[in-house]
């Protein structure tokens, strides 16, 4: 889980500057002396048969090492990503929940850690702030959630997992398909859906949602439970919140990731458990189904009837609750889902699509724009229009209803509402052999 800590070959200008600002200078002395003993090392390696530069360099290592003696502030491992989002604030050791930000009495703690990619999340100022927010409008104890977020890790292959494909990347329906249309899958679905074939058919009574929708969620997201993740949530939450890479939407995803935090937390407190137990996804999904802990508190059920909604152990409440997200995100009872069509050339129909997530266009305005829309497919509800494109193969046309708009707020992918489809489909037939 801990990788060795990576010292940089320059010691950077905004990193003297920084930790001037700060007083955290002692970080760039414990940089500068690890930076000197390995070039020191290196010096004599190179000149083992003449020892006379030894006692000079020995000299001054150690000189350096008097001046480092003040212990090192592990936040450095996050701050060279990101500089400007830990700036530190003195933290005191207690304070009034009512307490003015003028008024508060703050000093560093100085208890060293020893793992890379543990940061003191608590002397990050956006976390302090954080943390005033959640005392302020959801009365949590300041001390709580400071002895909370003192056991948080930072984790950085986290924020490599987030960071989206490079530029150029070629887009493959056919081989992103594959991933999902498997035989280990196929016959665990099948096993899963008729283990619980009441229940299935019960969401589908109550919410609309037939069975093999919620097959098809189940198997993309977690393979039918067997894959829900191992990153603890708190964790990979705090780290997006406060350390979002450089990315062109940054701000807005920091802010979503820093909503879904506070989402763990009352979700934590409202279920009675350590929300450091929650384990999930590299993005903080949870459970079963997946769900990122703002959907729980909002679209999950108690489908088993035993009084708690518990995605991660209750394979009836994930049932449920799929059904019951696709409920309220526009699913109608008994409407198709997609339907393949072909577009000429020259034509408007490029304007027509990633409009947005919903179905909005008529039959009528679709061949207007160029869509080649077959006599069979039925006038009366609204499409969309979305592509496919398939590696080296001819890109893929098809119109959604919303239907299958209502999976792509579940993920926010045309592939991955595809992939729900073509998978529950592939179970039901391979169910019935």
């Amino acid at each position: 889980m801990f990788a060795p800590r990576k010292y940089p070959l320059a010691v950077r200008g905004w990193q003297v500057e920084e930790a001037m600002a700060t007083g955290a200078i002692s970080i760039i002395m414990h940089d500068a002396l690890m930076l000197y003993t390995l070039r020191a090392s290196r010096r004599l390696s190179a000149h083992f048969n003449s020892m006379k530069k030894f006692p000079v360099l020995l000299i001054q290592a150690l000189t350096l090492a008097v001046l480092t003696a003040s212990p090192v502030h592990p936040a450095h491992a996050a701050s060279t990503a990101h500089p400007s989002s830990i700036k530190k604030k003195p933290i005191g050791k207690s304070r009034s929940v009512k307490a003015k930000s003028g008024q508060k009495a703050r000093s560093k703690s100085k208890t060293p850690i020893a793992a890379p990619e543990f940061a003191n999340f608590t002397q990050w100022q956006a976390v302090d702030e954080f943390i005033d927010e959640m005392c302020r409008d959801h009365g949590f104890e300041r001390d709580t959630l400071r002895s909370l977020f003192g056991q948080v890790h930072y984790l950085d292959n986290v924020v490599k997992l987030i960071n989206p494909p490079p530029v150029g990347t070629v887009k493959n329906w056919s081989a992103y398909r594959a991933r999902f249309i498997e035989p280990r899958r196929l016959n665990a679905g099948a096993k899963f859906w008729n283990r619980y074939a009441t229940e299935l058919d019960r969401a589908h009574q109550e919410f609309g949602v037939p069975a093999e929708i919620i097959i098809g969620v189940l198997g993309v997201e977690t393979m039918y439970g067997q894959a829900a993740g191992k990153f603890r949530v708190l964790d990979s939450l705090t780290t997006l919140a406060f350390a979002y890479p450089e990315t062109a939407n940054r701000e807005p995803r920091m802010a979503y990731f820093r909503n879904e935090l506070k989402q763990a937390l009352l979700f934590a407190r409202e279920s009675n458990i350590d929300p450091l137990s929650l384990h999930g996804s590299f993005a903080g999904a949870i459970g079963w189904p997946q769900f990122m802990p703002g959907s729980i508190r909002r679209y999950a059920v108690d489908f088993d009837g035993d009084g708690k909604i518990d995605l991660r152990n209750s394979a009836v409440d994930a049932i449920g609750s799929i059904a019951s997200f696709l409920s309220q995100h526009g699913w109608q009872r008994d409407q198709p889902l997609v339907f393949p069509v072909q577009v000429t050339p020259d034509r408007p129909w490029p304007s027509l699509i990633g409009k947005s997530l919903e179905a909005k266009f008529s039959r009528d305005e679709l061949r207007l724009a160029g869509v080649i829309v077959p006599d069979d497919v039925p006038v009366a509800h609204p499409y969309g229009l979305f592509d496919l494109e398939d590696g080296s193969h001819p890109t893929r046309y098809l119109l959604g209803t919303q239907n299958f708009f209502a999976i792509t707020h579940y993920n926010r992918s045309y592939y991955y509402a595809m992939a729900v489809i073509e998978l529950g489909q592939a179970i039901s037939r391979h169910r019935i052999r």
